[in-house]
């Protein structure tokens, strides 16, 4: 089958793929489609640059072995997953949709997780945080934000995201209650190299102050966690404005 073929059977699924382009090489104009889901590959470009597909999450140019390469992405958007259906859950759900997100709310406590509370939620979840998102499964394309303040929560939510492939972990509180959160963890089993993947105080210094500013100041940090930029001021960055891999 051509990768033409493949292209167009995923358009009517939720497969992952990247599809590499060779721009300058011998090979001008092959391409190599990498299905991450069925570990196969179709096309002419060189099998060896499968390996760089597992990490692309954005469209972009690539040098490798010499060549320059376009990765273009296939499958389904991103993922927000909120553990706590509060106000900034609300305004992260919706903020999120603005992007293209796929949005879920999780919160066990079914007079919360509603869709009068969560009209911007895709999906409400009313089970505890650690048996969500072991069906939830984040990927690498997920981010993941505790919002609730109780431990009860928060930390089999914390436990079981830092767990999994997210690319984005963050849990609201002061610094005093990261510190206590994070002594919590490391009783319960977690290692220092897995709490260092949480971004707590989740979110960018703007001087957020409502719900919403704070969804803004969390979602721009998950943002930049994924394209691997460091959230700095445009006018004082280093390199282009725009992300090219």
């Amino acid at each position: 089958m051509s990768v033409g073929d493949r292209l167009l059977e995923l358009a009517h699924t939720d497969e992952r793929a990247v599809l590499f382009t060779v721009v300058e090489g011998p090979q001008p104009g092959a391409r190599l489609l990498v299905l991450l889901d069925r570990d196969e590959t179709v096309g002419d470009a060189p099998a060896t640059l499968a390996a760089l597909a597992p990490g692309i999450r954005r469209n972009g140019m690539h040098e490798v072995e010499g060549l320059k390469v376009f990765a273009e992405v296939y499958g389904p958007p991103p993922r927000l997953v909120v553990i706590g259906a509060v106000d900034t859950a609300e305004a992260l759900c919706a903020a999120a949709k603005m992007l293209g997100w796929h949005t879920i709310c999780i919160d066990p406590r079914a007079l919360f997780a509603t869709r009068e509370r969560i009209p911007s939620a895709d999906e409400l979840i009313a089970e505890w945080p650690d048996d969500a998102l072991a069906r939830v499964a984040p990927d690498h394309n997920t981010a993941v934000i505790a919002l609730t303040h109780d431990e009860k929560f928060d930390l089999p939510a914390l436990k079981t995201a830092l767990r999994t492939d997210a690319f984005y972990v963050g849990a609201i509180g002061s610094r005093r209650t990261q510190a206590k959160r994070r002594e919590r963890l490391l009783e319960d089993g977690m290692t220092e190299a897995e709490l260092a993947q949480v971004y707590g105080p989740a979110g960018l210094d703007i001087g957020a102050d409502t719900p919403a500013e704070q969804a803004i100041s969390m979602l721009s940090e998950a943002l930049a966690v994924r394209a691997g930029r460091g959230g700095t001021p445009l006018k004082s960055a280093p390199g282009r404005i725009h992300v090219e891999e």
